[in-house]
């Protein structure tokens, strides 16, 4: 063996240059570029003689257990002694890093997987959780990738490659359609001078743009792109871009919303998508924008040129055929539009629209069985995918479907049609009686092409002269679909300029056993009847059948050659692409729609053109939506011309599963792949990212486990390998079982796997795990006797278990922290502030005030015990007072905290609480003028949650935003109240209502009832909505007094302020939280689900007249919710959800249920989930405390970090509180004053490696002191607390605080900014040491401070 490897030789130099690598260099070394031809070759090198090493290892090992087995069969020595030849798992994530850069993500994937799970503390390692994400990214598997990258920032906030962390970040969330999330990022990504990306500022600049449109925001984004088009050095690439995306959102946005006549707004968006094609004229997505703008504006013929062009610059688009079926379907040529329809289908056999015109045209020519089937798989197109809203108003400018949801019309007609087919005498309707006037769909779909179709091919396959294609004067009508059964692939059989398909006489030739059409009629009859069939005729049917299943066979095994082909980077039309089959990039899973959807308000206008979805450009990877009839802008956003521009691509197929279905059909598929910033050509096969299928059998355990590759194989036999820490198993609908972040999002992969086509699916499991497999079962490491030169390398990877010979050099550079010294909190503030001298030089780590050695926070896994169905519905905790005396029982306060919700009836009653002060009437006589925020929702029964626009179940909730007075929303609610008595007395007449409490209308009982039809469709658009007055700011004690005065009745636990409150230590209002907000409701207004803000417990009392009905679930499964967020596509955090109660109790989630009356109070203790319904008009008062518990101050701080990790604001400033909290009270619980005390120690120390590294850069630090009352900070630019030390800097006149990472980014140095102190070193060492344990004997309470005061 060891001779093996001398051919390896690596010098003192290449051994630097390769410690020197890691994932941080990916997108900036291009080692498959020509000029890094040397470098390549020694990662090869490298990788070469680290897999020889490792196979080594496991060859010894296996020595061992052999040698140990023959001398004593015990097997425990012989762990023992497999521990003295461990491989260091840095081996592996240094292979990983090769792997990646090289682009090899299988390899690299495999390689990483397999040092996560050998490393407990894998994520000190951020240059491992970056390339990990980054081959996330690759494999488009967007949920892990975000997390990997959110780790990244949370380890190390100044990790050399922020920017494009952020970047990625911001254009995975606004794909996620988490629009907050996502502008944040970019603008971080945008204000980062010192960081590289692989996107220019100004591409940026155009997605912050792009993110405005596809929130509907579009004047801003028509601002943002207008001032892009003004900057000088705008590449035309991004000119093209920018045009696109405003013709098209001229096209389809109203003109009142951009400030223009109607007049305008065609001729601006036909202006704007010329320019486009001007600047990138090879762009098959302008010109096809471009088609829909000129159809739209009746210029029928030159929609027909631009379509024309835009299938000769991206053949497989099945979007183009759909629309060019529109139109000829509204110039009355029936048959021509067939086979459009034939040819978008055949491209994407899921495209409903097309399916659903081309029943439409079915249905007008009377063939109903026909346009039956259309219709079937319009629906089947639909129900796996957001998008359609609307196609049935496809034809001559009708605009009956315009807005109406695509589900249910659709099955309406389908049941329509079963009923009628149903009925309809035999003969009339299927036979021949009266001549039909299109082909069936079976024989449209097989039309061999006429010989004028192929004529025309062949002198396509001359070198053209001029454009490919002619239509002759009236057009004849697009190529018809192909012979040789579904659908041949495009590339190779439409025209397309200047790339001639190779061989035409061969491709035309079909194989012997293909039928022609006459052959597959004549096997449908023979099938339709075979119980009368002939022995002569069974024989032939026999046979047909025969010939069928080896055409559908070849087929298939072309595809696979297709995609193996392309595995190997060839595109369709060079030599070596197969040339039969599906085009990969839009059949390779049928039943899915490329596009990804973006929640829209359903929107109103009707359109002339059917739905067009999934627009795929087969030469650039790239996928989206143009749609029609809903209206929507945002097309998104490519360019093929610039070779180095990176490619804009996601693999739908793994989309499918998290986009919800309130999304209308619009395709915003914006994220760059990997391969972002390579040459075509140089990353294998760019346009074919790869899906979350193909993910899974990469990650799954059985391939890692069983497909060594051969050439490992045969260095060591695989009958015992030792399979025992696999790559994380995926296991439960593909919920990582130990994986790095455990995705919820796989559950429906499971039965598709099969289809899963990457290299063959063998293969790639070999290529990909092989090495690593060596990598897996070689936990032993090289034999001693190595040479001394590969001595040298096997330092490579810091794997000291090898005998060294002679001092060598380290390959690692790892960024984890050198080892410092461990700090305790039984140190003194001296001992401490010594310890850190000398450590903020090199700039400051991540401060997580949970500890060192925390790893980054994650949702917690939900209890393992399952529970009966009794235990699922839990009985409410709740306690009835009799009188004050009870209210103010110690014995209240424990009840209190011991569960996850409790309710306190009768509370009012006690304690003489006026609640009519907190009534309608009071509110508007004291300030009618004060400002309310208004949610406008759909009024539903508490239990569902309607999709308006898909009418099915859904989580996301919708309620818009807007503002008004107390006086003018009273009006509303006594209104509302009015016209309900009013329907009330109506329906008493007729009709009667069932199951619907008192305050439920007319509207309600019709939703119930309208459950029935087959999509349950309970909240169309015009179904009733409902304004909620919520967040009544009750803070102002002049304006407020009576009310303020007679909460103070309250027992101290529940009270606004008391010194036993941790919020009253804040110093500072926090609204709503330690001040009183008030609700105003109607009937089913709601509050969705969420914990309350950093887990502190709340209070709130309804006030009535009417009931509210209250959902909740104890805080040990909100990690289980916030996966159920996920899977529904909603961020756990900033999303708006109203949790399906079936989804929680599948999930074996236990859900309290119970109404708060008029006068009961409800607590809800530290991180308990919830959400809330009225079932009456009333108003309620809440605000927030937290008890001094150790419990509470834990969970606050875990949220803490779990925000910053996700970007979320905290607004509770925890740092700040905590040193409040040790400057005003005694805390006795020993627990409590623990965690209190790290986090003291942990900010003090992270003051001081800041004001080191402030000093050495020669700032100056400004003592600034804080004024009484003075709100904490928050970084302007990344939300997160800054405690202490403030960076400011000037901006647009005002100033601004930063954190000491953000000042960073935008200048190294600090320059430019003014570093302010708040408080001395000095004062804050005396509150740290003064700070210790109160052990007293007389009170059992936890703290010692004035409870009742």
């Amino acid at each position: 063996m060891a001779q093996d490897t001398d051919d390896i030789n690596l010098t003192p130099q290449e051994l630097q240059i390769l410690s020197e690598l890691d994932s941080r260099q990916f997108g900036f070394l291009k080692l498959n570029s020509p000029e890094q031809t040397k470098k390549k070759a020694l990662v090869v090198r490298a990788i070469k003689y680290l897999e020889r090493m490792l196979v080594q290892a496991q060859a010894e090992k296996q020595r061992r257990k052999a040698d140990s087995t023959k001398m004593n069969p015990d097997e425990l020595k012989d762990d023992d002694e497999d521990k003295g030849i461990s491989i260091d798992p840095k081996t592996y994530c240094k292979l990983g890093h090769f792997h990646l850069l090289l682009e090899d993500y299988s390899k690299a994937m495999s390689a990483y997987q397999k040092f996560y799970s050998l490393k407990g503390d894998y994520w000190k390692d951020a240059s491992f959780l970056y390339g990990q994400g980054l081959v996330y990214y690759h494999f488009n598997a967007f949920q892990w990738a975000v997390k990997a990258f959110q780790q990244v920032l949370w380890v190390e906030p100044g990790f050399p490659r922020a920017c494009e962390v952020h970047l990625r970040l911001g254009l995975m969330l606004k794909v996620h359609a988490d629009f907050d999330a996502a502008l944040k990022h970019l603008t971080l990504a945008l204000i980062d001078a010192t960081t590289p990306a692989s996107f220019s500022k100004l591409e940026i600049k155009f997605h912050i743009a792009h993110l405005y449109e596809v929130q509907g925001k579009y004047r801003l984004a028509k601002e943002h792109y207008e001032a892009l088009l003004k900057e000088k050095t705008l590449p035309s690439h991004l000119k093209a871009d920018i045009c696109r995306q405003l013709g098209w959102m001229y096209h389809v946005v109203d003109c009142t919303v951009l400030g223009i006549t109607r007049q305008q707004k065609q001729a601006i968006a036909i202006h704007c998508l010329q320019k486009s094609i001007e600047a990138e004229p090879k762009s098959g997505q302008s010109l096809y924008l471009l088609g829909r703008c000129l159809a739209a504006s009746g210029k029928v013929h030159d929609a027909f040129i631009a379509y024309r062009n835009s299938v000769e610059k991206s053949e497989g688009n099945a979007d183009t055929w759909c629309s060019i079926g529109v139109l000829y379907q509204q110039q009355n040529q029936p048959m021509d539009a067939l086979q459009a329809y034939i040819c978008a289908v055949q491209l994407d056999k899921s495209h409903s629209a097309a399916w659903t015109n081309l029943g439409i045209l079915y249905e007008s020519v009377s063939q109903p069985k026909d346009a039956l089937a259309c219709y079937v798989n319009a629906s089947r197109g639909n129900n796996n995918t957001p998008n359609c809203t609307g196609s049935l108003a496809g034809l001559g400018g009708a605009k009956s479907g315009g807005n109406t949801p695509m589900n249910p019309s659709l099955q309406q007609r389908i049941n329509f049609l079963q009923s009628h087919l149903s009925q309809a005498p035999m003969p009339s309707v299927t036979t021949t009686t009266k001549r039909r006037q299109l082909p069936s769909i079976e024989e449209a779909w097989n039309l061999p092409i006429s010989a004028e179709m192929s004529s025309r091919q062949q002198q396509q396959q001359q070198p053209p002269t001029g454009p490919g294609y002619k239509y002759g004067a009236t057009p004849a009508g697009p190529p018809p679909p192909y012979p040789q059964g579904q659908g041949q692939n495009l590339n190779t059989k439409r025209f397309k300029q200047g790339e001639e398909p190779i061989s035409p006489a061969s491709q035309q030739r079909p194989p012997p056993f293909y039928l022609t059409s006459q052959q597959l009629q004549m096997l449908q009859f023979l099938q339709q009847n075979h119980g009368s069939l002939t022995p002569q005729q069974q024989g032939l049917l026999a046979q047909l059948q025969q010939q069928y299943r080896c055409m559908q066979q070849h087929q298939q095994q072309i595809r696979l050659q297709q995609q193996q082909a392309t595995q190997r980077g060839l595109r369709p039309g060079q030599p070596g692409y197969p040339t039969t089959g599906y085009n990969h990039t839009q059949l390779g899973q049928p039943g899915v729609i490329k596009n990804y959807g973006i929640p829209q308000q359903p929107l109103q206008q009707g359109g002339t053109v059917a739905l067009q979805t999934g627009f795929s450009d087969s030469n650039v990877g790239y996928n989206t939506a143009a749609t029609g009839n809903s209206q929507t802008p945002g097309m998104p956003y490519k360019s093929a011309s610039d070779p180095n521009y990176p490619q804009r691509q996601l693999s739908s197929n793994q989309y499918n599963q998290y986009q919800p279905n309130q999304f209308t059909a619009q395709g915003y598929t914006q994220i760059s792949s990997t391969t972002s910033n390579y040459p075509e050509g140089s990353a294998g096969n760019k346009d074919l990212g790869v899906t979350d299928q193909e993910l899974q059998a990469l990650l799954s355990q059985k391939d890692i486990a069983t497909s060594l590759a051969e050439d490992l194989l045969k260095h060591f036999g695989s009958e015992d390998l030792d399979v025992k820490e696999e790559a994380p198993s995926i296991i439960n609908n593909g919920t990582l079982s130990s994986g790095p972040f455990s995705p919820s999002n796989l559950e429906e992969n499971a039965d598709k796997i099969k289809e899963v086509k990457l290299e063959k699916v063998e293969d790639i499991q070999s290529s990909a795990t092989s090495k690593l497999e060596a990598y897996e079962n070689s936990n032993t490491s090289t034999p001693a006797a190595e040479t001394v030169k590969c001595e040298a390398t096997s330092s490579t990877n810091k794997s000291e278990s090898v005998a060294r010979i002679e001092p060598v050099l380290k390959l690692e550079s790892l960024c984890e922290s050198q080892p410092e010294q461990e700090l305790s909190i039984d140190m003194d503030s001296k001992t401490i502030v010594e310890a850190c001298e000398g450590q903020g030089l090199k700039g400051v780590p991540n401060c997580s005030i949970l500890s060192d050695r925390s790893p980054p926070p994650t949702p917690p896994d939900p209890p393992s015990q399952r529970l009966t169905k009794e235990q699922l519905l839990p009985p409410t905790p709740s306690v009835y007072l009799e009188n004050k005396k009870d209210a103010f029982s110690p014995q209240l306060q424990e009840f209190c905290l011991k569960h996850p919700i409790a309710v306190i009836r009768g509370l009012a009653a006690a304690l003489k609480l006026d609640l009519g002060l907190f009534s309608t009437k009071t509110l508007v006589e004291a300030n009618p003028d004060h400002s309310i925020e208004v949610r406008t929702q759909m009024q539903q029964t508490s239990d569902e949650n309607w999709d308006p626009v898909m009418g099915k179940k859904v989580w996301g909730c919708i309620s818009h935003r807007s503002h008004t007075t107390i006086a003018k929303y009273a009006q509303y609610q006594a209104s509302s109240f009015q016209e309900s008595l009013k329907e009330e007395k109506e329906k008493a007449q007729g009709i009667h209502t069932s199951n619907l409490s008192d305050s439920d209308s007319k509207d309600s009982t019709g939703a119930v009832r309208r459950k029935k039809n087959a999509f349950g469709l309970a909240g169309r658009p015009g179904s009733k909505m409902l304004r909620f007055g919520t967040n009544v700011d009750l803070s102002d004690e002049r304006k407020w007094k009576p009310q303020l005065q007679e909460l103070m009745k309250l027992p101290a636990f529940a009270r606004v302020v008391s010194a036993g409150n941790m919020l009253s230590h804040v110093g500072h209002v926090i609204l709503g939280m330690n001040t009183v907000q008030l609700y105003m409701k109607v009937p089913g207004s709601r509050t969705p689900g969420h914990q309350e803000n950093n887990n502190f417990c709340s209070i709130n009392i309804n006030i009535g007249p009417g009931d509210c009905e209250w959902f909740a679930v104890p805080d040990a499964y909100w990690g289980i919710i916030c996966s159920l967020c996920e899977r529904n596509n909603i961020n756990y955090l900033h999303g708006s959800w109203w949790p399906s109660l079936e989804d929680l109790y599948d999930e074996n989630i236990p859900v309290y249920r119970f109404l708060q009356r008029p006068g009961d109070l409800v607590w809800v203790n530290a991180g308990c989930v919830h959400w809330v319904q009225a079932v009456g008009w009333c108003n309620n008062i809440a605000w927030n405390v937290g008890p001094l518990t150790a419990r509470q101050y834990q969970l606050a701080i875990e949220r803490y970090e779990w925000n910053k990790l996700q970007s979320f604001k905290s607004i509770v400033p925890m740092v700040h509180l905590s040193w409040n909290l040790a400057r005003n009270i005694k805390v006795s619980d020993p627990r409590l004053f623990e965690l209190i005390k790290n986090c003291l120690l942990r900010t003090m120390r992270q003051c001081c490696l800041i004001l080191e590294f402030v000093k050495s850069k020669s700032v100056e630090v400004r003592f600034h002191g804080r004024g009484k009352n003075e709100a904490s900070h928050y970084c302007g630019q990344c939300e997160i607390e800054v405690f202490n030390i403030l960076f400011i800097r000037e901006q647009e006149k005002r100033h601004v605080v930063h954190c000491m990472d953000c000042a960073r980014k935008q200048s190294p140095s600090l320059e430019g900014f003014v570093c302010l102190e708040e408080y001395r070193m000095r004062d804050l060492m005396d509150v740290y040491d003064g700070f210790t344990l109160h052990t007293s004997l007389t009170t059992p309470s936890s703290v010692q401070s004035n409870q009742s005061s």
